[in-house]
């Protein structure tokens, strides 16, 4: 699988995550209600070790693991995962997390979803793509919508969101309609 080092939009860029981005800005993202409140990462209680063991595991031949940073200041504000890759489906999951709160609601989690399809599509030459979201997630949804996602399916009362059961919006984009809509 091809090294890629950094992938640069218009108001962030991604670079592979390092040990060095476990600080404890990011373990206190991942330790904030406000922040994993739609994270399955929020079951567990994280330390700087914690998070430099998850960024390791990570660093496999089936997985791009980016740091999303603002092109202004070049600070890390969250992160986002393409993978695991399927080698034999040609498929992948895509997850992703905006920690720095200040970049909320500000495009960052969009502009980094669109790098990554393009990275995906472009690049790797796969052929689907998928996400998960809770239902509450709005924003998490609008931002996969606004990059050509589409919901494929819900599964109802999937998950516990604040002890109440939610559903999960399951999102496709397939090879094929980011071709069409590339070249419209």
């Amino acid at each position: 699988m091809t090294e890629l080092q950094r992938l640069t939009g218009r108001g962030v860029f991604l670079r592979k995550l390092r040990l060095e981005d476990a600080s404890e800005r990011y373990v206190g993202w991942l330790n904030d209600p406000a922040v994993n409140r739609f994270l399955e990462s929020r079951f567990t209680h994280w330390t700087l070790e914690s998070v430099r063991d998850y960024i390791r595991a990570k660093q496999n031949a089936r997985e791009h693991f980016f740091a999303i940073c603002d092109v202004a200041g070049e600070n890390h504000v969250g992160n986002i995962k393409l993978g695991p890759i399927d080698p034999h489906h040609r498929c992948a999951d895509v997850s992703l997390f905006i920690g720095d709160t200040a970049h909320w609601g500000r495009g960052a989690g969009s502009e980094a979803i669109a790098l990554v399809t393009s990275l995906a599509f472009d690049q790797l030459d796969l052929l689907k793509l998928q996400a998960g979201a809770y239902l509450a997630n709005i924003g998490c949804i609008r931002a996969f919508e606004r990059c050509g996602f589409s919901r494929e399916g819900l599964l109802k009362e999937r998950v516990l969101s604040n002890g109440v059961p939610d559903d999960v919006v399951m999102l496709g984009y397939a090879a094929s309609e980011y071709r069409t809509r590339k070249s419209q």
